[in-house]
């Protein structure tokens, strides 16, 4: 079922998304300054790819907080959001909720990307 998830959520939105996410850490990784939230957003890729299966790992220490208290100033939040509206559209019907909940994901994960770690589950 898993598989069966994934190839659905590729073809309906999740290899755009990805790829979304895939070049906007190439082009914040363009800057020396920029370097840590490109690794997020390819953290992103990677789940938006292919999120079935995965499962995320919250943690981190001070420098985390302090970070993802930046990124939700400059974007999170946003991100966060329009996820979190994707998975109630999902959710609206019964076979979507597997879907919403993906969607449910990527939003607690916009919300909090550093310190987190995406784990095969």
């Amino acid at each position: 079922m898993r598989t069966l998830g994934n190839i659905i959520w590729f073809l309906f939105g999740g290899f755009v998304l990805g790829l979304g996410w895939a070049l906007t850490g190439v082009l914040w990784c363009i800057t020396i300054i920029g370097i840590p939230i490109g690794k997020q957003c390819f953290k992103f890729a990677k789940v938006s790819y292919w999120p079935f299966g995965k499962e995320i790992e919250y943690g981190g220490g001070a420098g985390s907080l302090l970070a993802n208290i930046l990124w939700l100033i400059f974007g999170g939040l946003e991100l966060a959001t329009a996820s979190f509206v994707c998975g109630c559209v999902w959710c609206v019907t019964i076979i979507g909720i597997p879907w919403g909940r993906q969607c449910f994901k990527l939003a607690k994960l916009a919300l909090m990307p550093f310190g987190a770690k995406v784990k095969q589950g």
